[in-house]
């Protein structure tokens, strides 16, 4: 049996001025490289490419004065990928902010949540918004002039 949608849910998005950014992704990311020690097995987890997840790790790493991941060239044994302090911190901090504004949320609009879904929810049959009798038929075009040489 599928686990039901909560009522009400968060998608939060930190901007850190003009340049820099976190969010759901960036943070899915740092979490799946901690689990695996991979960046390569993190972008195959979240179904991301690996040039993707390369572009948002490299975003990070250059949005702080401090890395927020390791690497070690790959070898023998393999390359890998590790969080540093700084990075689980950024991790800890989103989530612990991600999860007051969740209970923020619920317990600020639980009222909106339980409204009962409009016409065009999703699930729902969306109104008509136009006449289902076809359209006259437009007069035909006329034909188009050939453009004239441009002259030299």
């Amino acid at each position: 049996m599928g686990r039901a949608d909560p009522p009400l849910a968060i998608r939060l998005r930190v901007d850190l001025g003009q340049a820099r950014a976190i969010g759901p992704g960036k943070i899915a990311l740092l979490e799946q490289i901690d689990h695996s020690g991979s960046l390569s097995q993190a972008a195959r987890q979240l179904k991301m490419s690996y040039r993707r997840a390369w572009l948002l790790l490299d975003d990070l790493n250059h949005a702080f004065s401090e890395a927020v991941t390791t690497a070690s060239i790959g070898g023998a044994g393999g390359g890998g990928a590790r969080l540093t302090a700084f990075g689980r911190r950024v991790v800890a901090g989103y989530r612990e902010v991600e999860r007051a504004a969740g209970e923020m949320a619920a317990a600020r609009l639980a009222w909106l949540a339980a409204q009962p879904a409009g016409e065009g929810a999703p699930g729902k049959p969306r109104p008509v918004s136009r006449s289902l009798t076809p359209a006259p038929p437009r007069p035909p075009r006329p034909e188009k002039r050939a453009r004239a040489a441009k002259r030299p």
